[in-house]
């Protein structure tokens, strides 16, 4: 028994296809992976000079997007969605309460559990665990940037 051709596949234009979510995210991941080891510097916004948490989400979200967030952890919190611990995906921003007071902390979720952020003075951008205590009882929620219309174009 013979089986039917399958029918000719047509090549869809370059023009017409769209990037899938998981690769938009992954530009993300990749420039937040590029600032590891970068020193942390206290309003630092740039690979050259050093970040703080904030000035390490807002350069990831420029060179990958574009876009401009707020250099301002609490302001950052304010933008986007909202997502659960359950429903976070890569690129996501993930708050912490270090400063005794909520959303003064600011990471990149990666998958796996796992944050990427610059912590303190002294220190550099570096991965995190999520679950190690320390993180696991200050995180105070994550959002999702997912509306360009939210974030000022450069």
């Amino acid at each position: 028994m013979l089986l039917p051709e399958p029918a000719p596949i047509e090549p869809v234009a370059a023009a017409t296809r769209k990037a899938p979510e998981s690769a938009q995210r992954g530009e993300a991941l990749l420039q937040a992976l590029l600032a590891l080891g970068i020193d942390y510097r206290e309003g630092g916004t740039s690979p050259v000079h050093g970040f703080d948490c904030s000035g390490l989400v807002a350069h990831v979200y420029r060179e990958a997007y574009g876009v401009r967030l707020p250099h301002n952890a609490r302001a950052q919190s304010e933008t986007g969605v909202p997502v659960s611990l359950a429903e976070l995906e890569p690129g996501d921003l993930v708050f912490y309460d270090t400063l005794g007071r909520p959303y003064s902390h600011v990471g990149i979720y990666l998958g796996d559990g796992r944050f990427v952020h610059a912590p303190k003075t002294g220190s550099r951008v570096r991965v995190e665990r999520m679950r190690a205590a320390y993180w696991a009882e200050r995180f105070n929620g994550a959002r999702r940037i997912e509306s360009r219309a939210e974030m000022k174009r450069d």
